[in-house]
């Protein structure tokens, strides 16, 4: 790709190294030097070694595990942007933490998606680039521009290539039933969609209905994130229980807590199709899971933020 002007420089702090290098290669650019740590009290420390000012800052930080580590070296890298005279910064976050609560769905409850939108703000942050938010409405938690880009197309173009015959795409809530809506539509492939009702604020959910015609096909289910896997998984055994040949996953964001790995190795699924939105490290891949690079996304996406053009044609 020909080189960018001098004007954009990326910075990433501890969370998720590898991605920013992959989206510097696809852009052909150096990755900013900074420093970024703990002090022994705890306290996080930054540094930034580039000159930011008056430049086009974007800080590639994913606020996954440990979320509020990492979520809180964003703000503070920042911050020390702001006070060195950036001239915008764009906080690229590919994993929105705390996007689960998004709404006051029980008594005195916080919205800590909202909390962290406005701590975004406040540190200094001109605009946000995200992937895949758990919910569409958390972009209007900001009062600055967000550009919310979809993993949909890599995860839907490597089914493609497969050519998986009579396949059906299986929402496993109603919640996500509109995005794998769309993920059936660009597979040719019919919905079906099941029904469940979490048990509790612990992830796990009870599987009360499979609707839709799934006997005999084969099964792709869909889901924005997988957590413990619990939901996937009794998906998997509910849609078994239908009748179907095969079940396959994909999921954009591999959060994979707890013993997650090990519960989907041990699973009726052939294969998990995640995207590297979060860092997988090696003790949770098993031979059931295929990662896909989002860093031509990324950076595609934020060549276009720099230059002015339309993120939206990106997905036309």
């Amino acid at each position: 790709m020909v080189s960018m002007v001098n004007e954009l420089i990326v910075l990433t702090g501890n969370a998720h190294r590898e991605l920013a290098e992959s989206v510097c290669n696809y852009l052909d650019i150096p990755l900013g030097k900074a420093d970024v740590f703990k002090f022994a009290n705890d306290n996080t420390f930054v540094r930034i070694h580039e000159n930011v000012r008056q430049r086009d800052v974007f800080i590639i930080q994913p606020t996954c595990a440990p979320v509020n580590d990492n979520l809180m070296e964003l703000l503070i890298m920042i911050d020390a942007c702001k006070r060195a005279s950036a001239g915008r910064i764009t906080a690229v976050v590919p994993y929105y933490g705390y996007g689960r609560t998004d709404k006051k769905d029980q008594p005195r409850v916080p919205i800590t998606a909202r909390l962290v939108a406005d701590l975004l703000t406040t540190a200094g942050a001109d605009r946000m680039l995200t992937v895949d938010l758990h919910a569409g409405q958390i972009q209007g938690f900001f009062n600055i521009p967000v550009d919310e880009l979809t993993a949909l197309p890599i995860l839907t173009d490597y089914f493609l290539a497969k050519e998986l015959s009579d396949l059906v795409v299986v929402a496993v809530d109603i919640g996500i039933s509109k995005r794998a809506r769309d993920v059936a539509e660009r597979l040719h492939a019919p919905l079906a969609i099941i029904e469940k009702r979490r048990t509790g604020n612990d992830g796990q959910s009870e599987i009360l209905n499979v609707i839709g015609d799934v006997e005999g096909k084969i099964a792709l289910t869909f889901d924005d994130e997988i957590l413990t896997g619990g939901t996937v998984v009794n998906a998997a055994r509910a849609l078994v229980e239908q009748g179907v040949s095969d079940i396959y996953c994909c999921v954009t964001h591999p959060v994979l807590s707890q013993d997650a790995s090990v519960l989907i190795a041990n699973s009726d699924f052939k294969e998990l199709v995640v995207a590297d939105t979060i860092p997988l490290p090696a003790e949770k891949r098993n031979g059931k899971i295929t990662v896909l690079p989002v860093a031509p996304l990324l950076g595609e996406a934020i060549f276009r933020i720099h230059r002015g053009l339309s993120v939206g044609e990106m997905f036309n």
